[in-house]
């Protein structure tokens, strides 16, 4: 049995590993795996030896709280992500409005900045730190969750960061107050050294800077972390909330719930399909975009599968219900995504990984400085030198490290057009090799255009009016197309009658007494309409991915009009950028073969994986990884949350669906492939900044420790004094922030540098009709680098040749079967 729990009270990769160890030493439990950024656990157990409520109170003995997901988890840490962030801020807040006057106190001085009367001198150093107290008490108090986190771990032999911290802060705050009252001795029984030796010696600041560095480092990991996604839930709301079904001879609307497997389901135009089924009556153009990526809407009567969750644009649907409840594609898919995320491994953070040795090993070491100092000096040194190595080494500049550069990583990629939503998917990013890019919406526009206008016995304008005509009551995609040219053209619409919709085959009426049809060869089939003259056409538009329109017009084919959903006019150069860096690119889409093949030849793309399921586009991101790649899945549609998710990072198209939006980690906010490239050059540049961040913090505390504990002193007479261990923890908090800041730096590529290019216009004799103008301007754009338009009026190809050479575009043009009778160059 698998059963996934909400898991709260963990803040670092030890409280994770704590967890996932708890829970696995119970007898039943088969695996565990513990998403530190969902906060989340998914167990697969033997529920005859180990129950739900075992495995919840193994959590809560481990210090967290848990629940089976959905439930609320048993714990007082059970505040919503915004409502936590906002806590953390009044923390952030408070912290620096107490720590900023007392910085002033206990370090101003040393800069030359002026104390007031009654805190300066000697005589006055009892006020002076019961002063620095009164301000350090409120930044304890507000930031105590360290300690409520970090002792009982420590009592419970599980040490993590929040204990470092928690007994870090202590030691320099007891010491403090220690510290306070052997100067109060000393102004007592007269003794002026005592209170000088004690004057500069205080930690009250130190306790506080450590508390307050570290609240920001959380706050800023927080806020990257604090993204979180609704994903399931717009999966769930593509459902209808309830169905038409037929029932004892009446159409009644019922609950969605309360559809069984064999009901009679329908659907009217507009409506969308609530469960998976077989159609039983009817015709219908149905969009299943959110499920299965077609672009163009897939045309239903009897014997077809209806999808649950796509939507019936025009036509009636009566259908069998054969798949309800859990079983319909819908469903299927939010338990892909689920299952998805559920695996997903958080990445450990290097600082966390360490911090499990880090912390026992920190409190060895002053605890082994004190007693050497005891052995070899008094009391007071070796309690002051076991402090320091506390202060010292507490990790500010390590808890630091990771959240600080990510935060300024995502804050320019916000930037850049790009939101990234986790500290996750800028440390995976980096080790991308492979992109798999969906077509529709993705690598082109996402909606159809009209590409080809070629007539047959009429000119393009009026080819355009009557299919304008025609189509002007349509609600298909393609006439959206061709209505959105007739408009840029100017074309007047005229007016038709007895205009019929027919499912599956195109649309009729008559236009000024003549009977005409636009639609497919079905259609002109039925009406007894001969396409023999458009049979290469077709056959050539098809090969181009493109959908023919045919009109005819009394009986003949006047023309045939081609649409198609281009490519974005960025794919191209993003694609090429992504294979400058080694990154190896395809195709994945639920469209036909033929469609997809001419898309990524136009674009690049290398291999080409179409007519996939959304559960088998998961699958596929699935065995690319088990391959030993580490993927981008890139997509917009439904269909590719599941895939989304799987990946090692999925990235969403801004204007795609709010599921895929929601189920990726980065999501493309300017519809721009280049953003891809953007995101993972950021990435690189993240990564290097948080290793040298990394290297600093050990190198300083490798470098640290041994000063403070007086390793040098022996030989080199070198003793680091309390002071200078505070403002050196202080200080390399401030470096690592500082070198973060650097990623403010970062710019996306200027767009490439086009090559020289050259204009060139060619005049040719010998074309005669569309064909002929067609097969010049395929012959042109075959070439590499060229991109050619003719004119069959005109009798000229307007070129931008790039570098290709004129001579090299008009021999092309003859060996096609035509004369080139001028060549004017630009």
């Amino acid at each position: 049995m698998k059963q996934r729990f909400s898991v709260t009270g963990m803040t670092c990769s030890a409280c994770s590993s704590h967890v996932h160890g708890a829970v696995s030493r119970l007898a039943g439990v088969e695996d565990t795996q513990v998403n530190l950024m969902t906060n989340s656990m998914t167990v697969s157990y033997d529920p005859a030896r180990v129950t739900d409520a075992q495995i919840m109170d193994a959590v809560k003995a481990a210090g967290y709280g848990a629940a089976p997901m959905g439930a609320a988890p048993k714990s007082a840490n059970t505040k919503q992500p915004s409502d936590t962030l906002s806590a953390m801020k009044r923390r952030l807040l408070i912290s620096f409005a107490f720590l900023i006057p007392l910085m002033y106190l206990s370090m101003g001085h040393m800069v030359g900045l002026p104390l007031p009367a009654f805190l300066s001198g000697h005589p006055n150093a009892v006020a002076f730190a019961l002063t620095q107290l009164l301000l350090c008490l409120p930044i304890v108090y507000v930031n105590r969750a360290y300690y409520e986190k970090g002792v009982p771990s420590l009592f419970r032999r599980a040490p993590n960061m929040d204990t470092l911290v928690a007994v870090g802060s202590t030691a320099a705050l007891v010491y403090g107050v220690f510290a306070l009252y052997r100067m109060a001795h000393g102004i007592a029984v007269g003794d002026t050294e005592l209170v000088v030796r004690y004057h500069e010696d205080l930690y009250f600041e130190s306790a506080a800077m450590i508390l307050t560095l570290i609240t920001l480092g959380k706050f800023l990991e927080t806020r990257s972390k604090n993204k979180t996604t609704q994903a399931l839930q717009a999966l769930m709301d593509l459902a209808p909330k309830t169905a038409v079904v037929e029932r004892d001879g009446s159409e009644i609307t019922i609950p969605l719930e309360h559809v069984s497997a064999g009901d009679i389901v329908i659907v009217r135009s507009g409506g969308r399909i609530p469960v998976d089924g077989v159609v039983i009556e009817g015709r219908a153009a149905v969009d299943e975009s959110a499920i299965t990526g077609e672009s163009v809407p897939v045309e239903k009567d009897v014997g077809s599968q209806a999808i649950s969750a796509t939507v019936n644009q025009s036509g009636y649907l009566k259908f069998r219900a054969t798949r309800v409840g859990e079983d319909t594609t819908l469903a299927q898919i939010i338990r892909l995504v689920e299952d998805a995320g559920a695996g997903k491994a958080p990445i450990a953070k290097t600082a966390d990984k360490i911090a499990a040795v880090f912390v026992p090993v920190v409190m060895l070491i002053a605890l082994v400085t004190a007693i050497v100092w005891l052995f070899f000096g008094n009391a007071e040194e070796a309690l002051s030198s076991a402090i320091c190595v506390l202060v010292i080494s507490c990790p500010c500049a390590l808890g630091l490290a990771t959240p600080v550069a990510v935060m300024v990583g995502t804050e320019q990629g916000a930037k850049n057009g790009i939101l990234i939503k986790s500290g996750e998917a800028l440390e995976i990013a980096h080790h991308v090799n492979c992109v798999v890019l969906d077509k529709t919406g993705t690598i082109t526009n996402g909606k159809p255009v009209v590409t080809d206008v070629l007539p047959l016995s009429v000119s393009e304008n009026e080819l355009l009016r009557v299919a304008a005509a025609l189509e002007n009551r349509s609600e298909h995609p393609l006439s959206a197309a061709i209505m959105a040219e007739v408009s840029a053209r100017g074309i007047e619409v005229p007016p038709v009658t007895a205009f019929e919709t027919l499912p599956g085959r195109g649309v009729s009426a008559e236009l000024e007494g003549t009977p005409c049809y636009a639609g497919n060869e079905r259609l002109m089939r039925e009406n007894e309409v001969d396409t023999a003259a458009v049979r290469e056409t077709l056959d050539s538009l098809a090969d181009a991915g493109k959908t023919p329109l045919i009109v005819a017009e009394n009986g003949k084919v006047i023309g045939v009009i081609a649409a198609a959903d281009l490519p974005k006019e960025t794919s191209r150069e993003a694609i090429s950028k992504l294979k400058r860096l080694g990154i190896s690119v395809r195709m994945l889409t639920g469209d036909n073969r033929r469609t997809a093949e001419a898309v990524a030849a136009d674009v690049g793309v290398d291999e080409v994986i179409a007519e996939v399921l959304p559960q088998d586009k998961e699958a596929v991101i699935a065995r690319i990884r088990d391959a030993g790649q580490t993927v981008t899945m890139v997509g917009d549609g439904i269909n590719d949350a599941p895939a989304l998710v799987r990946a090692d990072v999925g990235m969403a198209i801004g204007a795609g669906t709010d599921v895929a939006v929601e189920s990726a980690d980065i999501v493309l906010m300017k519809n721009d492939l280049r953003d891809v490239v953007t995101a993972i050059r950021l990435s690189r540049a993240v990564i290097r900044n948080i290793r040298q961040n990394l290297f600093w913090a050990f190198f300083y505390n490798c470098l640290g420790i041994p000063l403070a504990a007086g390793v040098f002193y022996p030989l080199l007479g070198w003793r680091l004094s309390p002071m200078i261990g505070a403002a050196a923890m202080s200080l390399s908090s401030v470096f690592v922030v500082t070198n973060a800041l650097r990623l403010r730096r970062f710019r996306s590529k200027p767009t490439l540098k086009k090559e020289r290019t050259t204009m060139v216009r060619l005049t040719i004799e010998g074309m005669m009709c569309q064909h002929c103008r067609k097969r010049v301007e395929d012959t042109l754009n075959a070439l590499p680098g060229v991109h050619a338009t003719v004119d069959l009026d005109k009798k000229q190809a307007i070129i931008d040749a790039g570098t290709t050479s004129a001579e090299v575009l008009a021999k092309a043009v003859t060996d096609a079967g035509y004369t080139v009778t001028a060549i004017d160059t630009q």
